[in-house]
This record gives structure tokens, C-alpha cells and sequence, in this order.
């Protein structure tokens, strides 16, 4: 569980450092090209979801992502022996976290990672809430494997 946590920490320490950057030395819009027509850096404050979808629902995203928290945190006992689970437990609430301080101590997102092939404009917490449901995800279909092989 202690790996968990110190997954969480580092997930959350990236993302408002790189956040903090983007803030400090770009303005609102700016696009600088790292590779371009692949990726820029692009800064956007985000008041709703990927895509924009429900913008201006804060109240209701600081609600969720501490449910989630909370749910992340309760279910943590459960993830001991895992250190797939661990990993995904820490890189989902550092990410929920991420945000959620973004939500409250500036009423947006800061977004700042803009694949253009891939359409919204993204930032660290959402890639390890990716990432953390992803090996979720994957330790789901291993257990489901497990499971089958030993009924066998």
C-alpha cells in the first residue's frame, strides 16, 4: 500500500510542476511545436471535461474526483499483494488529486499536451488516470485468465 502512495505523490508532483511551468512561462493559447503536426505544447484552461464537455460544472468535478478519492483510498486495502493494482491505485489518485487541486484553487484545468492526432488537449493527471485504468483494466483480464486456467 506504502507504493501506492508514493506513486500517487510523484503522479501528483509532475503534474503540478509541469502545470506551474505552463502557467508561468506560456500565456493562455500558446502553442509552441516539440515534433510538428504531432505534438505541441498548447495551453487551455479547461472548466469542464475532455473534449470541454460540461464546462462550467465544477462543483460538480470537485464532487466526483473526491468520490473517487475516497473509493480509491477505502479500496487501497485491497491492493496489498498487487503491485500491478498498486500502481494503478497510485497513478488514478494522483491524477484524480492533480485536477482536483487545479478545480479548486483555480476554478479550471490547466492542459497543456496537444497530440494532433488525438483531439483534446490533455495533462499529466489525466495521463496517469489513463494509464492507472489501463493496468486496472489489464490486472482484471490476468485475474479473469487465472481464474479460467485453474477451473480448467
Amino acid at each position: 500500500m506504502k507504493r501506492m502512495y508514493i506513486i500517487a505523490i510523484l503522479a501528483l508532483l509532475l503534474d503540478q510542476a509541469s502545470k506551474y511551468a505552463v502557467r508561468t512561462w506560456m500565456h493562455v493559447g500558446q502553442s509552441i511545436p516539440l515534433i510538428p503536426r504531432v505534438l505541441h505544447l498548447t495551453y487551455v484552461r479547461n472548466t469542464g471535461a475532455a473534449f470541454g464537455i460540461l464546462a462550467g460544472k465544477r462543483l460538480f468535478f470537485i464532487i466526483a474526483s473526491l468520490v473517487v478519492v475516497a473509493v480509491l483510498i477505502v479500496y487501497s486495502r485491497e491492493v496489498k499483494g498487487s503491485p500491478m493494482l498498486q500502481a494503478a491505485f497510485g497513478l488514478m489518485l494522483g491524477g484524480a488529486v492533480g485536477n482536483l487541486v487545479d478545480r479548486v484553487l483555480l476554478q479550471w484545468v490547466t492542459d497543456f499536451i496537444d497530440l494532433k492526432i488525438f483531439p483534446p488537449i490533455f495533462n499529466i493527471a489525466d495521463s496517469a488516470l489513463v494509464v492507472g485504468v489501463g493496468l486496472f483494466a489489464l490486472d482484471m483480464i490476468l485475474e479473469w485468465k487465472r481464474e479460467g486456467q485453474g477451473a480448467a
